[in-house]
C-alpha cells in the first residue's frame, strides 16, 4: 500500500481507517484518536462504527478526544478498553452556537488501555515551577494518625518540578490559520499526551489524521507516527505541512 506522504519518521495514508488500518498490519505503542464526534450536520462529521475495536488490534494504549456526549453515546464501542484518566483541554475561546447553556471552552481527552496497567507505557509528565521547597516531616498526633495514617520522620527537598495537572490550557487553532476545523495544537496539548503514552523512538498511530498535528507532534517529540485521513483535501494539506522545512 502506497503512502500519500512519507519520510523517515512519519507516513500518511489516504482512505477509510477501517480499510487502511487492518491492511497496514502494524503494532504501535500508542493510538491518538480525534474521531468525528457526530454532533453536527457537516459531511465529514460521521462516526465510523467499530473503530475503537480496530484500534485495539494496533495498540493497548490510546488517547481519544471527544465530548462527554460522544463518550456516553458510544460507550458500548469502547468495550474491552479500560479507562485510566481524563484530561481537559481548556481553550481560549468558546465553541458552539448554543445560547442557553454554559459557554463551552473545553474538550476531553480520555486515556484508555488494555491488559495489565504495569505493561502500559506511562511516563508522568512534570513541569518546572522554579520553586524549590524544603521542610521536615514530623510524626503526627494519635488522632491524625488514626484518620490519615502515620508519616515517617525526616527531611525532604524537591527538585522544583510538579506533575502536570489534568487541565491543559492551549489556544484553539481555527483562529490561528488552522488546517482542519477540529485541529488540535501541538504545544501544550498533543506533545504531553504523546510523551506520556509513547516511549522515545516508539510508534504513534492516528486513525483520523486531519491536519497532521499528531504526526507533527510525534516527530518533534522523537517518535515515529502513522496517520490515516479519509478526506483528500485535508490529507493534501497535512502532507504539505509535514513536508515543510519548518514545522508549525
Amino acid at each position: 500500500m502506497d503512502a500519500y506522504y512519507q519520510d523517515d519518521e512519519v507516513a500518511l495514508y489516504l482512505g477509510d481507517m477501517r480499510e487502511i488500518l487492518p491492511a497496514l498490519d502494524v503494532k504501535a505503542d500508542l493510538v491518538v484518536a480525534d474521531p468525528p464526534y457526530a454532533e453536527t450536520s457537516l459531511a465529514w462529521d460521521r462516526w465510523p462504527d467499530g473503530w475503537p475495536t480496530l484500534a485495539a488490534t494496533v495498540a493497548s494504549s490510546m488517547w481519544c478526544f471527544g465530548s462527554m456526549r460522544m463518550f456516553l453515546d458510544r460507550r458500548d464501542q469502547f468495550a474491552g478498553w479500560k479507562l485510566s484518566q481524563d484530561i481537559v483541554w481548556e481553550k481560549h475561546n468558546a465553541t458552539g452556537p448554543d445560547a442557553d447553556r454554559f459557554r463551552r471552552i473545553h474538550e476531553f481527552a480520555l486515556h484508555w488501555y488494555r491488559g495489565p496497567w504495569r505493561d502500559i507505557h506511562h511516563e508522568a509528565q512534570r513541569i518546572t515551577t522554579g520553586v524549590v521547597e524544603r521542610g521536615r516531616v514530623v510524626k503526627q498526633g494519635a488522632k491524625q494518625i488514626e484518620q490519615r495514617g502515620s508519616y515517617r520522620t525526616g527531611s525532604w527537598a524537591d527538585d522544583g518540578t510538579r506533575l502536570r495537572t489534568s487541565i491543559l490550557k492551549a489556544r484553539s487553532m481555527h483562529r490561528n490559520g488552522g488546517i482542519h476545523p477540529t485541529e488540535k495544537p501541538v504545544s501544550g496539548l498533543l506533545d504531553p499526551l504523546i510523551r506520556y503514552g509513547c516511549p522515545e523512538g516508539g510508534l504513534v498511530v492516528d486513525p483520523f489524521a486531519g491536519s497532521g498535528s499528531t504526526l507533527d507532534a510525534a516527530r518533534q517529540a522523537g517518535r515515529r507516527a502513522i496517520g490515516i485521513e479519509a478526506h483528500e483535501p485535508y490529507a493534501e494539506a497535512a502532507a504539505l505541512r509535514l513536508s515543510a522545512l519548518v514545522l508549525t
